[in-house]
């Protein structure tokens, strides 16, 4: 620690803090990750392995973030990423009106182009969220957060936990074209319902694999349509909505790949997308705070000894699919 000054706290994960820095002799900025061992003999978590391990097998794409040395300090270690200033999450809550088509346009091929490369390297990022695409002062989108990433088999054989769920590429899309997220579920349930409150009920009609799902006959709903894309998303182009329809399928080999989607027409009609220097500045640090966007407001939290409709941000939105009588 000895060649960085630190220069300020940027956040807080699961397994450490993360905090600006600047190298002593080169000045470079960079965000360092202090992971704390609770104890010696069980070394090193699984997840910051995992990250580690990751960031190294695709070092080279300029769509992930940069991870520059891992370094033992005291009873843990550090782990030294190229610093980035925001991150989507910000930029879309502090925008003052939904992003410009061309914007949405640029931040998605930045995104999808860092999943096809993932990809291609038999990476599979399993996090993707808003707050994990993390945003250049130039505008440059970058993957981070590689805790949760698994080697992919391409074969299919290989079992993955169903306990790890976050919006995707296609959820992802539809933030930035709604200003807001189109599954705003705070729970499983209520996540669950507000899926099918817009993709319909599936059925193994639509996707066949559907009965092999362990947790299959544990849970039924009401039988529900899906809602057309264009009323959920009215403003969204022809494009838009075809590419995000693509995305939104239940069966997972139905739904259109990074390296696919990066060929859709979506990006060859105008507005193209705009260069990275033209996307909105994310706020610096110690500068004047910016208007939130407006969004739901939050009125519940859930508790598993409270009633299912009392948590819900609208009750509402589970009734229609839970069976009469």
């Amino acid at each position: 620690m000895e060649q960085y000054c630190i220069l300020g706290r940027i956040g807080e994960g699961a397994h450490g803090i993360v905090f600006k820095a600047k190298h002593v002799e080169t000045g470079e900025i960079v965000a360092l990750k202090k992971v704390a061992l609770r104890r010696l003999e069980d070394g090193i978590p699984n997840q910051v392995l995992r990250e580690i391990k990751a960031l190294q097998e695709i070092e080279d794409s300029q769509y992930v973030v940069q991870l520059k040395a891992v370094f033992p300090h005291g009873a843990g270690f550090v782990l030294a990423f190229e610093f980035m200033l925001s991150d989507l999450a910000e930029v879309v809550r502090h925008t003052q009106r939904p992003l410009a088509q061309a914007q949405v346009k640029s931040y998605l091929q930045m995104l999808l182009k860092g999943v096809a490369f993932c990809h291609a390297n038999n990476i599979v990022h399993r996090d993707l969220k808003p707050a994990n695409l993390l945003i250049s002062a130039s505008g440059q989108l970058k993957i981070a957060d590689f805790g949760l990433a698994r080697v992919f088999s391409p074969d299919g054989n290989r079992l993955y936990t169903h306990q790890v769920a976050t919006r995707a590429v296609g959820c992802i899309l539809g933030e930035l074209l709604n200003g807001s997220p189109l599954f705003p579920g705070e729970n499983d349930i209520e996540q669950l319902c507000c899926v099918l409150r817009i993709l319909g009920t599936p059925s193994p009609q639509v996707w066949p694999e559907i009965t092999e799902l362990p947790d299959y006959n544990k849970i039924s709903f009401k039988e529900q349509a899906p809602v057309p894309l264009e009323e959920v998303l009215p403003d969204a182009s022809p494009q838009a909505l075809d590419l995000l329809g693509r995305f939104l399928l239940y069966p997972p080999q139905q739904r259109i790949s990074a390296s696919q989607a990066l060929l859709h027409h979506y990006f060859f009609t105008a507005p193209l997308p705009v260069h990275p220097s033209e996307l909105p500045i994310p706020q610096r640090p110690g500068g004047p705070a910016p208007k939130a966007h407006p969004g739901p407001p939050h009125v519940h939290d859930f508790h598993v000894d409270r009633p299912l409709e009392e948590s819900l941000l609208n009750p509402e939105l589970i009734r229609p699919f839970i069976p009469e009588g």
